[in-house]
């Protein structure tokens, strides 16, 4: 195994793997810590929706709110922290919905996704504030407002498109 780039979220490795049929390829493998995927959900059922911009797809994009782990952190733990530093408010709850791999055939990113509700102001000695490379903007939404902008190409991101299902 050979790491041909390690960055500050992720790495990349190339190795060779024996398949399943016996035989043998090179693999490159981007190798990413869990994430936290948080629908903040307002006491009036509304979901709390992103605005951030994406460097890869050099746009805005509306997406709930999500992070990776830091390391030794519980996922419970991340899921309150990415809701209080992306939308500004702490969640009094939290309930995880289940976990899922987005992309397994090249990264082993798993994606844990979180209910998160009775969402209220953080304390005014918090920690969390957005990241510094993070200029987000939060707004609310009904899930059926939601789902539409999904359908309407609005919302392009698959862990949101994806989240808006648990709901």
């Amino acid at each position: 195994m050979s790491v041909v780039y390690k960055g500050r979220v992720f790495s990349v490795e190339v190795d060779r793997r024996r398949f399943p049929d016996g035989r043998e390829h090179e693999v490159a493998i981007v190798r990413h810590p869990p994430a936290v995927v948080i629908i903040p959900i307002e006491d009036d059922g509304r979901i709390v929706l992103i605005r951030q911009y994406r460097a890869a797809l050099d746009r805005e994009l509306w997406e709930v709110p999500a992070g990776s782990l830091d390391p030794g952190e519980s996922a419970d733990a991340a899921a309150r922290r990415e809701c209080e530093e992306e939308i500004g408010r702490a969640p009094g709850r939290v309930e995880r919905l289940g976990a899922w791999y987005p992309t397994p055939g090249y990264c082993d990113e798993e994606m844990i996704f979180f209910r998160a509700s009775t969402l209220r102001v953080p304390a005014p000695d918090s920690p969390y504030k957005p990241d510094e490379d993070e200029n987000i903007q939060a707004q609310t939404f009904t899930v059926a407002d939601a789902r539409a902008m999904v359908t309407r190409g609005d919302i392009i991101d698959l862990k949101t498109a994806f989240a808006l299902t648990l709901i």
